[in-house]
């Protein structure tokens, strides 16, 4: 597009080990082709966060001791940064996150937002107050197939939703239980880097993002039981959770970071009044629509019949699997095209670009405190405060 007349540039906040998801964050940007990588803080050690960055080719000048010291210097430099990318643990999200925005810096963040519902407020707040761009990169969403289910059910292809059940087995966390020390243990598992939340936090928020993503529906009340399993562990790697959503529809929520045998199962089925949508992670180009007195059709990523809305992001033929990377892709490519806009000096409708916003990012931390909640006082319905 003729409107893109330089890359934009990027600096990220975390991300540096060879294992993080800052990896799978730059590879996406890579992949899109409009964002360079031109500063960072990337560790909380400066030597390593010196290495990684000359690693990643970026300058010297531009590799700072921390967030606050690049939101600062970036913000005066004639050639500073069009976002900011943080990765790290959830705790310093909040943070960073308002560190670049009071300078005016657009920010795209890992989930969860942040860790309380006031902090979660206050990033809106400041999100508003500097006019700045908020993406939330919760990596399903980016899935052509999650936005052929979003397009499909906004046309009122399956009718209003009844009931949603979603599921997300994982057993990564079984092995580090049996294994970790205190000099070993993931920062997952720690509650002041983690919050009060372990797993409804990282998958559990997944979960309530990808139905109000597609469906538009904000959860009302939950009724939640998470569960600690394992000898010394404190914050919960099992839940169940029942919602309530704000047009009466009902849903259950089972997730696992213990569930020998599954690797990342991340499904969901949307039972409306005309059909149902189910998508399966594992299984991500393709989508399975149900309708009334009709065959189950299987919808193939790609296809022609697809929806404007998924196929704008097709990068490769159909039957050529896309994954992971491509999914953080798509997210990046419907920001960058906000902030490109932006530049151009556009009246920005956030909603309107496909990707989650800092709304939907603090929907989902009213959403887990609040099942932390329903479990210590006793598994009972506590309301979102929506």
């Amino acid at each position: 597009m003729t409107k893109k007349k330089r890359k934009l540039r990027y600096g990220m906040v975390g991300g540096g080990a060879p294992t993080s998801v800052g990896v799978i964050h730059r590879n996406a940007l890579c992949l899109n082709g409009d964002a360079e990588l031109v500063c960072g803080a990337f560790s909380h050690s400066f030597a390593t966060s010196q290495k990684e960055g000359a690693e990643f080719g970026v300058a010297a000048d531009r590799i700072y001791h921390s967030h606050e010291d690049m939101a600062e210097q970036e913000a005066k430099r004639a050639d500073g940064i069009d976002f900011a990318v943080i990765c790290t643990p959830n705790a310093y999200h909040y943070p960073a996150a308002k560190a670049f925005m009071e300078k005016g810096i657009n920010v795209a963040c890992d989930k969860p937002l942040c860790l309380t519902p006031q902090e979660a407020e206050d990033l809106k707040k400041t999100a508003q107050e500097n006019n700045v761009l908020f993406c939330l990169t919760h990596t399903f969403t980016g899935h052509l197939v999650s936005r052929e289910a979003r397009a499909l059910y906004r046309k009122g292809v399956i009718g209003e939703l009844r009931t949603v059940v979603v599921e997300y087995p994982q057993d990564w966390l079984v092995d580090a239980l049996e294994k970790e020390t205190e000099e070993t243990k993931t920062w997952r598992s720690v509650p002041a880097l983690s919050g009060r939340g372990a797993a409804i936090g990282d998958i559990g928020s997944h979960m309530e993002n990808w139905v109000h993503f597609v469906t538009g529906l904000r959860v009302k009340k939950v009724l939640a039981n998470l569960e600690a399993v394992g000898k010394g562990t404190m914050l919960d790697n099992n839940f169940q959770v029942i919602v309530k959503y704000d047009n009466g529809a009902s849903g259950f929520f089972w997730g696992s970071q213990v569930a020998i045998g599954y690797d990342n199962a991340f499904k969901v089925m949307l039972l409306g009044e005309k059909g149902s949508i189910e998508f399966w992670q594992e299984n991500n180009n393709y989508l399975i629509l149900r309708l009334r007195n009709q065959p189950m059709q299987v919808i193939s990523r790609g296809s022609s019949y697809c929806q404007p809305e998924s196929l704008k992001y097709v990068r490769t033929p159909k039957g050529h699997p896309e994954g992971l990377t491509e999914a953080f892709a798509n997210i990046y490519k419907s920001f960058t095209d906000a902030v490109y806009d932006k530049l151009d000096g556009k009246t920005i409708d956030e909603d309107s670009y496909g990707y989650p916003t800092i709304d939907m990012g603090a929907d989902g931390v009213r959403f887990f405190n609040a099942c932390v909640d329903s479990q210590e006082n006793g598994n009972i319905w506590i309301t979102t405060g929506k």
